[in-house]
């Protein structure tokens, strides 16, 4: 389900068991548009549409047993939001388990950047645990070499300046995503998977699946998101995984063609996927 409540309200924390995730960013940098096309199925061309957030959008992910987590999407903060008001700010990063920062690739991130260190001081505070995830989004405007280097960038600037302000919390990440290609669904998926506790656990029941049956790759799949909760410990083919996408995509297609009364749509087609899934498996 999806709410929207003003800005202004403080939320308490998280509930025991759901973790929440916040989206921000500066205006137009495109957080919207990441959970719109993940999460609600919308194509990225139908998002130029989409007007600017002024209040906070929650959306309730509950897809599996696994994945059970909330998306605050909020709006940008001003520029003074993070220092002249952070005791309102206290209480809402306090029940923030992850932190997801936008960076648009199109423009200066400077100022950007500036917001997002004001941010983590504060949320450092409330929660030294919160776990700070950066996306440099719109990467597929850059060249391949600009790409990276932003990404190496913005890394080292971030880094640098928390040092400095001896801001201590979990190693931040840097990821270069799009809406136009599966990037954004990769590195969501690497940000949901450090959401659960079970991680290892399914990644050695993958290796073990993989030596019993001489298989190359597997992948835990959400299917109604295309997140990956889990994989081997072998590196991700981005190839690989966009043949899974797309398997999943036809078989989901396939169920709303073809299935039965009482057994329609996404829920049908989970059970069509794991007869689906070798055919994925290169």
């Amino acid at each position: 389900g999806e709410t929207g409540r003003g800005a202004e309200m403080a939320p308490t924390s998280a509930a025991p068991g759901k973790p929440r995730v916040f989206l921000m960013g500066l205006r137009r940098c495109g957080k919207s548009s990441i959970q719109k096309v993940v999460f609600h199925k919308m194509s990225p061309h139908e998002t130029l549409f989409l007007e600017a957030t002024s209040k906070i959008v929650k959306t309730d992910i509950c897809n599996s047993a696994f994945l059970r987590f909330e998306v605050w999407d909020f709006p940008p903060p001003s520029l003074t939001d993070f220092t002249d008001q952070a005791a309102k700010w206290t209480p809402i990063f306090a029940g923030c388990s992850t932190l997801v920062w936008i960076v648009d690739a199109q423009d200066d991130y400077a100022e950007s950047l500036g917001r997002l260190q004001a941010a983590v001081v504060v949320a450092a505070r409330a929660n030294p645990q919160i776990q700070v995830e950066i996306f440099v989004h719109k990467a597929d405007s850059l060249g391949e070499e600009g790409r990276w280097e932003a990404a190496r960038d913005v890394h080292e600037q971030m880094t640098q300046e928390l040092a400095n302000l001896q801001v201590e919390i979990p190693p931040l990440r840097v990821f270069l995503t799009s809406i136009y290609d599966p990037s954004v669904f990769e590195c969501l998926s690497k940000v949901v998977q450090k959401l659960l506790p079970q991680l290892p656990t399914l990644q050695n029941l993958l290796d073990r699946f993989l030596t019993k049956c001489s298989g190359e790759k597997a992948f835990l799949f959400d299917m109604v998101s295309k997140l990956y909760l889990a994989t081997d410990s072998s590196p991700v083919d981005m190839a690989l995984y966009e043949l899974c996408s797309d398997v999943i995509d036809t078989v989901i297609d396939i169920s709303y063609i073809y299935g039965t009364k009482g057994g329609t749509g996404v829920g049908a087609a989970a059970g069509a996927a794991a007869a689906a899934a070798p055919a994925a498996d290169g």
